[in-house]
């Protein structure tokens, strides 16, 4: 047999090591112990009558204020604190925030509303987009390159996200909301018909990747990627079970807000030691040289001057935490209310050009 002819050898697996992002410890406990963590929560709130009520302040402070609103300010370590990053694409990270604000103005004055509508749409698709990434990151780092396989496990994630959302879409309004009430767009006549073709496709696609899953762990020890399994039984379960499960505002937080965020600090503050490792990055990565607590607390910090902001000037609420209401500047709430938007917006566009692998040579994580 001539050597063009010869079948192609399969690709070895890699060290049982390199199948994780990170490690097997830090992966299982930003993925797994997380969704754990929001299933916990869950079960606390029904026996507390939580789930059929507002969610707590201690739920807003802990999943919201601590998680939500402070993961989007790593992105300034991942960023802007970055000397070399800046200097590497400086203009996609300077023109940005311009560009976001400027659009943000100019929604905001065409009616809070359609702001508000925009900035929702943006984060769904931040928070979809990045239980995929994680997916995708998973399969390029133990090295599946198959068709068949990358078409199911790109359908299955979608599915984990995209059904729950149909879903929500068809049965509007529901107890609870995204951002605001009223910010999704209600068609419940059309979308409760394609509820119904897309559930058997759902559990159909549910069905075949656990099947898939499980002949992996029965068969070769190469074939097994657990931190995808992770990643998408956990995806499926929170995001059911937080919107379609039950229509409760308390289980719809715990379950959305940290299986999104506690993994994304784990995966700045990773990169953030690489980058001190590899003498890169400047000076502001010396942060990273002092464990993962400095690093929080400045982004806990930043999350408590922004919502201070916002309960000050805009929504003028929680005055147990933030203080008195700034009532005197509520006529500048068009420049406002973009300028406050500005750093989760911005989050959400360069979330999509910050952790590509092709676009960025520096981050192992291939």
């Amino acid at each position: 047999m001539s050597r063009t002819s010869s079948p192609a050898a399969p690709p070895s697996p890699p060290p049982p090591g390199q199948r994780w992002l990170f490690s097997a410890r830090v992966d299982i406990g930003v993925f797994l112990g997380s969704a754990l963590a929001s299933l916990a929560l869950m079960a606390v709130g029904a026996h507390l009558g939580l789930l059929s009520a507002d969610a707590p302040e201690w739920t807003w402070v802990t999943t919201v204020l601590l998680i939500d609103v402070a993961h989007v300010w790593t992105t300034g370590f991942r960023v802007y604190l970055d000397r070399d990053e800046m200097r590497r694409r400086p203009h996609l990270y300077l023109l940005t925030p311009l560009f976001v604000w400027i659009l943000g103005v100019a929604l905001y004055s065409e009616g809070p509303g359609l702001f508000w509508c925009v900035l929702a749409y943006a984060a769904v698709f931040h928070f979809v987009r990045q239980q995929y990434g994680w997916v995708a990151l998973y399969r390029a780092r133990v090295g599946e390159r198959g068709r068949l396989g990358r078409w199911l496990d790109t359908a299955v994630i979608y599915a984990a996200t995209c059904y729950p959302l149909l879903y929500w879409h068809a049965n509007l309004p529901r107890a609870f909301a995204w951002m605001l009430p009223g910010d999704f767009v209600s068609l419940p006549a059309l979308l409760g018909v394609a509820v119904a073709v897309a559930e058997p496709i759902y559990w159909a696609l549910m069905g075949a990747y656990l099947v898939r899953a499980a002949a992996s762990w029965l068969g070769r020890a190469g074939t097994r990627n657990p931190g995808k399994d992770i990643v998408v039984i956990t995806t499926a379960a929170c995001w059911y079970l937080g919107i379609v499960g039950f229509d409760s505002d308390y289980a719809f937080t715990v379950t959305n807000v940290i299986i999104h965020g506690v993994p994304y600090f784990a995966l700045v503050y990773w990169y953030g030691r690489r980058r001190l490792a590899d003498r890169r990055g400047g000076r502001a990565m010396r942060v990273f040289a002092h464990g993962p607590w400095l690093f929080v607390g400045l982004v806990w910090a930043a999350a408590y001057v922004e919502e201070l902001l916002w309960h000050r000037l805009v929504w003028h609420e929680r005055t147990w935490l933030f203080g008195a209401s700034w009532d005197d500047l509520a006529w500048l709430q068009v420049v406002i209310v973009p300028l406050l938007a500005l750093p989760q917006a911005t989050h959400y566009i360069l979330d999509g050009f910050i952790w590509r692998r092709r676009s960025n040579p520096d981050l192992p994580l291939a």
